[in-house]
């Protein structure tokens, strides 16, 4: 046991200097692209004896510009829904730009410019998906380790935290539960992880239609299809859908923190602060789910979790890690916690671990543990 526990506080809890990028890096090509623009219009201005502003005014770079800026967020949102990366959906989004910047020449023909943007993501993304051939898998038995008696988790190892901070201000329209196979706001873990399973024209055709709100008709022309066949690929993805998710929607889709969730997770970052193992254990369930994706291991009961906590977190233990810090965030609709480690014998708290946590009847029910680097993207630094 004590290998495992070494295994996994190496994977879980060392310090992320490689992390170490600031913002910007996270999206380059949008920054190429808006360097790209504003250097078209300077030579348009230049080659024309015009100011760069009376270009802007009237050209096809001003409109394009404008566009993105304006469907920025809705189109990382569509790219996370169906990639289910965070890093992967900023670097198709920004692909997207630059397909549309290749393509702005046609922009002023285009009855439905959000729609032209939807359908370039679109395919960039299923471009990716095709390369990738990617689909989860399941969690395995670690030898040497008690992962519970629960049945192994749907295993996404490209899975990753969206900060609530960069969703759009505006949602997508909403469907009713009963005629629909999901709430077109829906960003929670349960459905990501549910929704790729789906093969991806699948995955894209309701995503578009039950999700992003478009009718039968723009769904297949946004999918280059025929109506038949997008209903075919949307009929099939909802039934996927329904078998692997629970049964009732309020058992998945979370309603918005309420006071008491607040409360809840007031008590697990003063518990995480101190330490105070006996108070965490109060507050979760014993069937608890925690994942660590990309790391395989995985744990389905709360003393199969807190087995493997307790040392970690026991100053008393050659295994402890050092002391925490916790803040509160907010990831995929969800009560979330960024966690710092000072490791025995330094005095700086580094970026270790973002919790994504599912409340369930005033408890804990599943705690999805990602990597600390992108700590940049929910606005935090990597140390304290």
């Amino acid at each position: 046991m004590s290998d495992i526990g070494e295994r996994l506080t190496r994977l879980r809890l060392e310090p992320a200097l490689a992390f170490q990028a600031d913002v910007e890096a996270l999206s380059p090509r949008f920054a190429q692209l808006r360097r790209l623009a504003r250097e078209a219009r300077e030579a348009s201005a230049a080659a024309e004896n015009v100011t760069p502003t009376d270009v802007t005014k009237s050209g096809e770079d001003d409109a394009l510009t404008v566009l993105i800026e304006a469907h920025h967020r809705e189109l990382r949102v569509h790219c996370y829904r169906l990639l289910g990366s965070y890093d992967e959906a900023e670097d198709l989004t920004q692909e997207t730009f630059l397909r549309a910047w290749r393509a702005r020449e046609t922009l002023d023909g285009v009855e439905n410019p959000r729609a032209w943007l939807y359908k370039i993501a679109t395919n960039a993304c299923l471009d990716f998906l095709r390369k990738q051939n990617r689909r989860p898998t399941s969690y395995e038995p670690v030898p040497g380790m008690d992962s519970g008696d629960g049945p192994p988790p749907p295993r996404l190892p490209w899975l990753q935290p969206f900060p609530d901070d960069q969703l759009p201000e505006a949602p997508a329209p909403q469907h009713e539960p009963d005629e629909q196979a999901v709430a077109s706001e829906t960003l929670e873990l349960v459905f990501l992880t549910a929704i790729q399973q789906l093969p991806p024209r699948q995955r894209a055709a309701v995503i578009l239609r039950d999700v992003a709100g478009w009718s039968a008709q723009e769904t297949a022309e946004l999918l280059d299809t025929s109506v038949p066949s997008a209903n075919s690929a949307v009929q099939r993805g909802r039934s996927t859908l329904r078998q692997a998710l629970p049964g009732r929607r309020e058992d998945w889709s979370a309603p918005a923190p309420g006071a008491e969730d607040l409360a809840l997770l007031q008590r697990y970052l003063d518990a995480f602060a101190r330490t105070d193992i006996d108070a965490m254990v109060e507050l979760v369930r014993e069937d608890i789910v925690l994942t660590m994706p990309p790391n395989p291991f995985w744990f389905t009961s709360r003393d199969a979790m807190f087995a493997f906590v307790r040392p970690n977190l026991d100053p008393a233990s050659p295994m402890f890690a050092g002391h925490w810090r916790a803040l509160p965030v907010r990831a995929n609709g969800q009560l979330a916690v960024a966690g710092y480690l000072q490791r025995p014998g330094t005095s700086v708290f580094r970026a270790q671990l973002i919790d994504v946590l599912r409340v369930e009847e005033g408890r804990i029910a599943q705690i999805t543990t990602f990597e600390p680097h992108l700590f940049p993207a929910f606005g935090l630094p990597m140390t304290l």
